[in-house]
């Protein structure tokens, strides 16, 4: 099939990244992966939900670092959809990559936290998830629609500890304060381009680029005052272009009382990885199995 991929997404990573690494990410960019998910702990575990796998003859591989992830062999999107476990909010269809995150905040029982750019939940939930819904979260949309579809997906997977607030994030009052932020920052998606899908090259322009590049310097600023002092929050976006990833983070480091805190997730040597310059934050790079994904865990000092 014909690569629809622009020719600006390659200026990009051509100008990034070594010759052999631009030919993993277009591979990356080729590849059609499995439908993956995480049991919805809330509800169930990991091993009941493998068991209900088991007796509806759907294959699957366990994920080292994240007991609670699963790699669907064969079962598609929509024939997940279509199981009555997938109806009951009993897992949450989410890409390996965008699991991170939330691990890397890692929410402590009884913890304020604030996830600035929640919607449609995945993340909000996992946090809920893996709180044991014992930490207070509040959760920022401020588009109607997806703020319902933030609101449904909290309530099939039965999350009673988020609120939500229709609101900007980056207009909240700096009279408030969180034990840490989450920032799933708008991005150009550029770890995510799928080389045959016709639409691609109206998604990802130079314009979308600039866009977000915008967006995520105010939600950086935002969330170092949000944040209390001597506590982190967490940066990603499911781009791998560093005007959206390192660049941002330096900035903000040169303005602010802030440093880099290394991430460290057990187990995980099979996640591909991208240089980067930023040391301590992790770059994933899109695979077979993985999108790509950019993950910083920054410190406010003061």
């Amino acid at each position: 099939m014909e690569n629809m991929i622009p020719s600006y997404a390659y200026e990009q990573i051509k100008a990034a990244y070594s010759e052999d690494d631009v030919s993993l990410i277009e591979k990356g960019w080729s590849a059609k992966r499995p439908q993956t998910l995480r049991a919805n702990t809330i509800k169930t575990t990991a091993e009941d939900l493998a068991k209900l796998f088991d007796d509806a003859g759907l294959t699957y591989q366990r994920v080292p670092w994240y007991q609670d992830a699963f790699i669907m062999e064969k079962a598609t999107h929509a024939e997940l959809e279509g199981l009555e476990s997938y109806r009951e909010g009993l897992f949450y269809m989410q890409s390996l990559s965008s699991m991170i995150p939330a691990l890397v905040v890692n929410p402590k029982p009884g913890s304020d936290i604030l996830d600035m750019c929640a919607a449609p939940g995945g993340k909000t939930t996992q946090l809920a998830a893996l709180s044991s819904q014992k930490a207070h979260i509040t959760a920022c949309e401020m588009h109607v629609p997806r703020a319902e579809k933030l609101r449904f997906n909290l309530e099939r997977q039965g999350v009673g500890c988020v609120n939500i607030l229709r609101q900007d994030s980056r207009n909240l009052d700096d009279f408030f304060t969180f034990d840490t932020v989450l920032i799933d920052a708008p991005c150009s998606g550029s770890g995510t381009l799928y080389a045959q899908d016709p639409r691609v090259a109206e998604r990802f322009t130079a314009q979308l680029v600039q866009k977000s590049v915008k967006a995520q310097r105010a939600l950086l600023k935002k969330a170092f005052k949000l944040t209390r002092p001597g506590n982190s929050f967490v940066y990603s976006t499911c781009s791998i272009l560093p005007q959206e990833n390192e660049q941002q983070v330096e900035s903000l480091l040169k303005s602010c009382d802030a440093k880099i805190v290394p991430i460290h997730i057990e187990n995980s040597e099979d996640i591909p990885l991208l240089p980067t310059t930023l040391t301590g934050a992790l770059l994933v790079r899109p695979s077979e199995l993985f999108e790509g994904f950019f993950v910083a865990r920054i410190q406010r000092c003061s």
